[in-house]
């Protein structure tokens, strides 16, 4: 089977959700897997072996500044003539198959040509109710919009009730055996320089990613380059994480058990969701700003440690693709949250309550 994937490649946590799942993929001989990202300048891309000889586009992102998104220049800045020609141009008939990440120019060539195509992602869990922010019909169009596929499997850290997969997750690496009290932060969203302001006011130690490293810091903050392997080894490592609301690396951090504490993009209409869902859920503490009163206080009530255990979902979803995506992802959906630990109840005010509590 041939098969067209396509990734958005905006923000880290699709490639890295990706990343699992090529390692799932590659398993199965009988699948030829071509890759294809947008919605970052391919120069900016990092880490990139496992791919192979990528595909790129220039496809759409977001533009934000000081931790909200700008919606009027987000329009602005997209080059319609230049997508609608890209996706007139992508060879999806060479393919047997189109899967999206939530990449438009994939799932739009597919659509337009009729040709068979699964979505993968977070976003795809939003085609069903879930907690979201009361925003204008127009967000809501737009997500639903954004990369439509004839299937889709969306992806959450709780089923709501519906046919919804839990996380896909990288194996972890195993913590170092000598006690940490950092803190890794992850605000790519925020600006950094009154961001660091903040964290140098507060008695502990953080581990900064997602900032220029050549910004100046004070003696309790260490900036860090992009790393998919360093950033793994201080995640679990950490004692807590402070992060905005993106849902691949709130996955991750649950799964090692760690205190949250996050700020959603503002405007944003996922990161919204996600701050819902985790308030709802009692799994982080969510703040409106990222200030030194608010970490401080945070600080001073850490819950113990306890993990949600995710079962491999990537090899799971793999080999149903392998097998040719007969099985109804209902069934899937069953099966998986089964596997769960603690199991999820049905009702999701008093879910993972034994978790956070």
């Amino acid at each position: 089977m041939k098969i067209l994937y396509g990734v958005q490649a905006t923000g880290n946590g699709h490639i890295a959700r990706s990343r699992t799942l090529a390692k799932a993929l590659n398993q199965y001989p009988q699948l030829e897997i071509q890759w294809l990202f947008s919605g970052r300048p391919k120069e900016n891309l990092f880490e990139m072996e496992l791919f192979g000889d990528y595909w790129w586009r220039e496809g759409m992102t977001i533009v934000h500044s000081e931790g909200r998104l700008r919606s009027f220049a987000t329009i602005a800045q997209v080059k319609l003539r230049r997508l609608i020609q890209d996706i007139r141009e992508l060879p999806v008939n060479d393919f047997d198959l189109i899967i999206s990440d939530y990449e438009p120019v994939t799932a739009w060539a597919a659509k337009i040509r009729k040709k068979p195509s699964l979505g993968i992602g977070h976003q795809y869990a939003f085609l069903y109710s879930i907690p979201m922010p009361r925003f204008n019909w127009l967000f809501h169009t737009v997500l639903r919009t954004f990369a439509p596929t004839e299937k889709s499997l969306g992806l959450h850290w709780h089923h709501f009730g519906n046919p919804i997969l839990p996380p896909i997750v990288p194996v972890q690496p195993k913590p170092d055996n000598c006690a940490n009290d950092y803190v890794l932060v992850y605000l790519p969203f925020e600006h950094p320089i009154p961001m660091l302001e903040e964290l140098s006011k507060v008695q502990r130690q953080f581990i900064v990613y997602g900032v220029p490293v050549n910004l100046p810091t004070a003696d309790n903050i260490q900036i860090k380059a992009p790393s998919t392997e360093g950033f793994q080894r201080d995640l679990v490592n950490a004692q807590a994480v402070i992060c905005n609301s993106g849902f691949e690396l709130l996955a991750e951090t649950l799964a090692q058990g760690k205190p949250i504490l996050s700020r959603p993009l503002a405007y944003q209409f996922e990161q919204e969701a996600n701050a819902k869902a985790l308030e709802q859920l009692k799994l982080a503490r969510i703040v409106s700003s990222i200030n030194a009163k608010n970490i401080h206080s945070w600080l001073k009530e850490l819950p113990v440690p306890k993990r949600i255990q995710w079962p491999d979902v990537a090899q799971a979803v793999a080999a149903w693709i392998a097998e040719g995506c007969k099985r109804d992802p209902a069934e899937l959906a069953r099966d998986l949250w089964q596997k769960v630990v603690p199991r999820p109840t049905k009702g999701p005010t008093s879910a993972y309550q034994s978790v956070a509590d």
